[in-house]
């Protein structure tokens, strides 16, 4: 279990950082396409974190009911 819990959090790091990357990335590109990427990561970049929270929290109170 504590194997798993270590390899998700790596791959919720990764992808934040990617989101992050993508994010300045296309701030700096002035295409149409880009800005409408843009938009998207912003968005990602902020639901992304709020659905890892809501999941922990969510298997947090499950472990305790079913304890």
């Amino acid at each position: 279990m504590k194997k798993t819990k270590q390899i998700l959090a790596i791959i919720g790091v990764v992808l934040l950082v990617a989101l992050y990357v993508s994010t300045l990335v296309f701030a700096l590109i002035g295409s149409d396409f880009a800005t409408n990427c843009l938009k998207a990561s912003i968005y990602a970049t902020v639901v992304v974190p709020v659905l890892i929270w809501a999941y922990t929290m969510y298997t947090a109170y499950l472990r305790i009911i079913t304890l």
